[in-house]
């Protein structure tokens, strides 16, 4: 039934290989419904509230992915969205919940163009220049995050960057599960991402490095539509929409055209059944600000899932799955996740995969060349999938107008480079 319902044997794929993937994306990326309520809870909204919101707007909009458009893709709160929220709190001095009604309908916009053709004709306008160089870029920004976690990098006053403490325990532990990894992947070991974060564990709780703290607790009742909107139009908060809206959307195109693309399912340039894929962030986004949460994205961190063997909308619903499940069992799966050492070794892995789309950019051909260079370069420098994209959206056409090829570019990325430098310029989501 399920292979039948996924089409799971003609991507090549099992029940189990995609169960195991949808276990790895769940580990990779579980962290958020810690990492999110602590950074909203900082301007006002209460921890339980964002902590049940957050699972909530990733089982919704993952179940869709899932289920609807049937793809191994995750949603969840983003990463750079939430600290954007929790500076228009503070900075313009608003009530949270005027600004989860700003998200709310930034939401509703966001479900409009996603039943339209508008975010389908935008993926299709995008270069295949970019698409490569979207793919690579998030991959070193994946990478990038895997070092940072497991402290082989560290923050450097002179160099920005710099090498970390080798012998702090953290980083040996991850530099061991790296390698344990690394030899179960070039011996083919079926599973080996997962494997590797398991044994990772073992020795993590052997050494005493897990914090022990139960294993079920209670979840917290759900706080619904605690929002105010006339707040948003008494104080005006259009380009905050404006800013939510943009970043959103190219978060999710970018991480979309990363894990389809490698995946294998990304067909002439195009994905089939968008427009479902993308009603799983923009209605996660809607639901998830009536609860309490601030928008929600694709993660990137899905591509762990897929590097693990999973091609199936199954993956999706299995990390669903494990979110619901967790609200009852935050004890042991914030032990996991707080544990940096488990997790990083696969990202670092997984954004070496990411590379391969290299090979395919037009590199003798320097106005093609130049964008997908600095959208490589952006995204990890910046931690940010959109600002890396915002770069190569504004180059991309200005240099292709100038070299006499600027019939080549299709209009929409014109009037996305005009948009980008507006939001870059006067509405930095970061």
């Amino acid at each position: 039934m399920l292979d039948k319902f996924f089409n799971i044997k003609q991507h090549g794929s099992t029940v189990k290989t995609e169960v195991v993937a949808g276990i790895t994306t769940f580990f990779t990326m579980v962290y958020i419904i810690f990492v999110n309520p602590a950074i909203l809870s900082s301007v006002g909204v209460p921890f339980d509230q964002v902590f049940m919101a957050t699972i909530i707007a990733a089982v919704t909009g993952t179940l869709i992915m899932g289920l609807l458009a049937k793809y191994p893709v995750a949603i969840a709160p983003g990463m750079g969205l939430n600290a954007y929220f929790a500076t228009v709190v503070a900075s313009q001095g608003l009530s949270y919940q005027t600004v989860f009604g700003a998200i709310f309908v930034a939401g509703i916009i966001f479900i409009l163009m996603s039943v339209s053709n508008l975010r389908q004709m935008i993926l299709e306008a995008i270069p295949s220049t970019l698409k490569y160089a979207i793919t690579s870029g998030i991959g070193l920004f994946i990478a990038f995050l895997g070092f940072k976690q497991s402290g082989l990098i560290v923050a450097n006053d002179s160099t920005l960057i710099g090498i970390g403490d080798l012998t702090a325990p953290v980083t040996i532990l991850s530099i061991v599960g790296l390698f344990i990894t690394l030899i179960l992947m070039v011996r083919r070991v079926p599973g080996a991402l997962f494997i590797g974060m398991a044994v990772t564990a073992v020795i993590a709780g052997i050494c005493g490095m897990l914090h022990y703290e139960g294993v079920m607790s209670l979840p917290p009742t759900p706080v619904f539509f605690d929002m105010d909107i006339a707040g948003v139009f008494t104080n005006g908060l259009y380009a905050v929409i404006f800013a939510f809206l943009l970043v959103t959307i190219f978060d999710t195109t970018g991480t979309l055209v990363a894990v389809t693309e490698q995946a294998g399912l990304m067909k002439d340039g195009k994905i089939p059944r968008a427009k479902k894929a993308f009603l799983g962030d923009s209605v996660a986004t809607t639901i998830g600000s009536m609860f309490g949460t601030s928008p929600s994205t694709a993660y990137v961190e899905s591509t762990t899932g897929v590097t693990a063997g999973g091609r199936t909308g199954l993956t999706a619903v299995v990390v669903a799955a494990l979110f619901l499940v967790s609200m009852f069992f935050s004890p042991i799966v914030g032990m996991i996740a707080n544990m940096a050492a488990i997790t990083a070794p696969v990202l670092i892995i997984v954004g070496c995969f990411m590379m391969e789309g290299l090979s395919r950019i037009n590199w003798p051909s320097f106005d093609d060349a130049f964008p997908a260079f600095v959208t490589i370069l952006i995204m990890p420098l910046t931690s940010s999938i959109s600002t890396g994209i915002a770069f190569g959206f504004i180059t991309y056409p200005v240099l292709k107008l100038f070299s006499g090829k600027g019939k080549q570019v299709h209009p929409i990325i014109y009037i996305f480079a005009v948009l980008f430098l507006i939001q870059l310029v006067f509405f930095p989501a970061h």
